[in-house]
């Protein structure tokens, strides 16, 4: 039996459907998405969640001349699915294949590339004025989920497109009530009845009217518009957006294909800013996700009948389980340590620091400028606030840091999490340069450790630091190495010698430390002697100790997770000038001047050449052309 999907390859072959039709193909898209996430892993809950709200924009809306402007992405596996993409979608988040994002290199459909929350209503009001100095007539749709509410950019652009008033459309798709959800027969009819052009006529007409009243009128005027909030407030809650200047519509049930696709129909002769409020269960259609979409919101592979992981978590906790469980024990230390995340709660482990202190413990949501910023009032009673964010969030924080907290010279804590290559997000979410925009900034100390035992013992350096301080670490298991019992703290600013070498050495940081070590253990039965060094701070650098290894060799070679331009490495090559240090080669292996794909962090760092084996290679080569050299001057 043919399925509907199989003569599904873009949204016009979806427009010769009937609306009727159109269940039943979100049945078949559900079950094709459950079937390959189940077996590569993905986003899942969210994604799930949007199957008839995706169709219903679709089917409404003429894309690819209408534009379609999705927030974050992860819930847009449909879109991608019939979006010319349906036979690439097993190759999602994987090396070579689909991006889990939005991506303009992948499609016509993919208006603008998204992996971080909060940006789909100012790029789709910039196409709305691009669209109007061309003099073109499409419709440009921004589809936002209620927790991109929380991002500050969200009501930067909500606020100028209602000042501007031209006829942006903003779906909201709320599957977290962050918005009280009523959907019932009433609220249906209303959503109906006020987009048809005699209601919006009204409602527009009358509040003109009301603003034409005379100031003797005042108390009128009043009365009027307590009416209409009065009677809409019963309904609706949609009075934030309609102070913006939006025409607020909802909510309707986003799992209702036939309501939403009349209601954008509806919505398309509006001329002025409209919000469509949509509600949506997340992990729609697989009770394990519904039930608990958390858990659910990104997986590895399952096993569909009984919603668990194919391959069981290792014995070793993750860097974050470690943090976690060190900021808790410290924080039961030092009554004055707070911790803070922006809706990164599971992922950061401040989580499970809420429910070990709750009054300690703060998500500000999808707010990290904020978030630095409140960390820093805090900083400035005496508190000692642990900002936990990931390190390609923390950049949109980069001015709060500077501003609101290095020029302070404030005691913030900012523990950067996901540090380095993360996989198979890809390049929006690489924290590939938390070392070169941190370590530029006067009065902050950047660290990163070897393991998850220096973690610790950075963790608690950072808060018995007086100042700014910041340390990264990595996304996933750590070493399994053992852990202190007590959480010591580290000389600021002093690295360790971890093997003495003549021939070159290798000066590493962070989780690039081990693999430095094991190719130096693999180099010397080929008669090449490598120095270790790790460096645990990026800033300040430890001279004495780089210096003095330095002057016993006449190669080096620097190894960081973060970009080459501006890292670790380029701090080593400004002390050797500072220092006059000559007659060195330095090698820096590192992030390359490029934006790195998706793929595993494995697969990721051998593409960049910063793997132990291209370790091992590099200093062969190194020690090759030394002496090719002194054979030609021999």
């Amino acid at each position: 039996m043919s399925k509907l999907l199989d003569a599904i390859d873009n949204p016009a072959d979806l427009r010769k459907l009937t609306v009727e039709e159109l269940p039943a193909l979100a049945q078949e898209v559900r079950e094709e998405i459950i079937s390959v996430v189940s077996e590569v892993g993905g986003h899942f809950a969210s994604t799930l969640g949007a199957v008839e709200l995706t169709l219903a924009l679709h089917y409404a809306f003429d894309t690819p001349r209408d534009r379609i402007v999705w927030d974050t992405g992860h819930q847009a596996y449909a879109h991608k699915l019939i979006c010319e993409r349906r036979n690439k979608l097993q190759t999602i988040r994987q090396l070579g294949g689909l991006s889990g994002f939005l991506s303009r290199d992948e499609s016509e459909y993919d208006v603008f590339g998204a992996g971080h929350a909060g940006t789909s209503v100012s790029a789709a009001l910039g196409i709305v004025a691009a669209k109007s100095l061309s003099g073109d007539d499409y419709k440009v749709v921004s589809v936002i989920s209620d927790g991109g509410l929380s991002a500050g950019l969200t009501f930067e652009g909500l606020n100028q497109a209602g000042h501007l008033g031209k006829d942006l459309i903003v779906v909201l798709n709320d599957n977290e009530h962050f918005i009280d959800s009523r959907v019932g027969a009433l609220s249906s009819f209303l959503s109906k009845q006020l987009t048809t052009e005699v209601a919006v006529r009204l409602q527009h007409n009358l509040g003109a009217l009301m603003r034409t009243l005379p100031k003797v009128g005042e108390n009128l005027y009043h009365v009027a518009r307590k009416l209409k909030e009065s009677f809409l407030g019963l309904v609706t809650p949609g009075f934030l957006f309609e102070a913006l200047g939006f025409q607020y519509v909802g909510p309707i049930d986003g799992h209702n294909i036939a309501e939403m696709i009349q209601t954008f129909q509806n919505v398309q002769k509006i001329e002025h800013p409209t919000l469509v409020h949509v509600v949506t269960r997340k992990g729609k259609g697989y009770a394990p996700a519904e039930k608990d979409p958390i858990k659910y919101h990104s997986v590895t592979p399952f096993h569909v009948l009984t919603g668990k992981a194919k391959k069981e978590k290792g014995p070793i906790p993750s860097y974050t389980e470690i943090f976690a469980d060190a900021l808790i024990e410290l924080a039961k230390e030092n009554p004055k340590v707070v911790a803070l995340t922006a809706a990164m709660g599971s992922g950061t482990g401040i989580d499970k620091f809420a429910r070990a202190l709750s009054d300690r413990s703060y998500d500000v949501g999808i707010a990290e400028q904020h978030a630095v910023t409140f960390a820093g009032g805090m900083a400035t009673e005496g508190w000692i606030p642990v900002v936990a964010i990931y390190s390609t969030f923390l950049q949109r924080g980069y001015d709060e840091i500077l501003h609101d907290v290095c020029l302070q010279k404030l005691h913030v804590v900012f523990a950067l999490d996901r540090g380095g290559l993360v996989g198979a997000d890809g390049p929006t979410h690489h924290g590939v340069f938390d070392f070169a925009y941190l370590r530029s900034m006067p009065n902050i100390v950047v660290m990163a450790p070897k393991d998850e035992n220096e973690l610790r013992r950075m963790l608690k350096t950072a808060i018995d630091y007086n100042g700014p301080i910041a340390f990264r670490y990595p996304r996933g298991e750590g070493f399994g190495v053992e852990l202190d019992r007590e959480i010591r703290p580290l000389e600021i600013g002093k690295g360790e010698l971890l093997r003495e070498g003549k021939d070159i050495a290798i000066l590493a940081i962070g989780s690039t430390v081990m693999p430095a070590l094991k190719a130096a253990q693999e180099l010397a039965p080929l008669g090449i002697d490598a120095a270790v060094v790790n460096a645990r701070f990026v800033k300040p650098l430890d001279r004495e100790l780089l210096s003095t290894v330095l002057a016993g060799v006449r190669r080096a070679i620097t190894v960081e997770d973060n970009v080459v331009a501006g890292g670790f490495g380029s701090a080593v090559a400004e002390l050797m000038a500072d220092e006059g240090i000559t007659g060195v080669s330095l090698r820096r292996l590192g992030v390359p001047d490029r934006f790195i794909p998706h793929g595993t962090q494995d697969e990721l760092k051998k593409l960049c050449g910063f793997d132990k084996d291209a370790i091992a290679q590099a200093a062969m080569q190194m020690m090759r052309a030394e002496r090719k050299r002194k054979k030609e001057t021999s």
